[in-house]
């Protein structure tokens, strides 16, 4: 069982950034694809950015396009969610979650039924 640690959430201000890591102990992280998602008090869990394994090949959601992106440091066998230009919204709290390396991130979308491991969410705050 894949084991993930998210971690980065803190309350910031509206127009900030804020940096989100997903860790892991163990295996590599390289080995799997990655995503990110986040879910706000009484709504569904959204996913918003994803990484593939093979080639770092990454698509963020229309909602955080061009704000929020993710990518690797193999090294220190972490991912991450960079997200800007943050906006006033109801706290959420972001989870990672990792499948298999032959799940290849699509634009059609990244569903939460498509992973099987995950960590236990970190929560952000933007005040405005």
């Amino acid at each position: 069982q894949v084991q993930l640690v998210d971690s980065g959430g803190d309350l910031v201000q509206s127009g900030g950034s804020l940096r989100l890591s997903c860790a892991a102990s163990g295996f590599s992280l390289s080995h799997y694809t990655i995503a990110w998602f986040r879910q706000a008090p009484g709504k569904e869990r959204e996913g918003i950015s994803c990484i593939t394994s093979s080639d770092s090949y990454t698509v963020d959601a229309d909602s955080v396009k061009g704000r929020f992106t993710s990518s690797r440091d193999n090294g220190k066998n972490t991912v991450y969610l960079q997200r800007n230009s943050l906006k006033h919204e109801d706290p959420e709290i972001y989870y990672c979650a990792a499948t298999n390396p032959m799940y290849y991130c699509s634009d059609d979308g990244t569903s939460v039924r498509d992973f099987d491991s995950w960590g236990q969410g970190t929560q952000v705050t933007v005040s405005s």
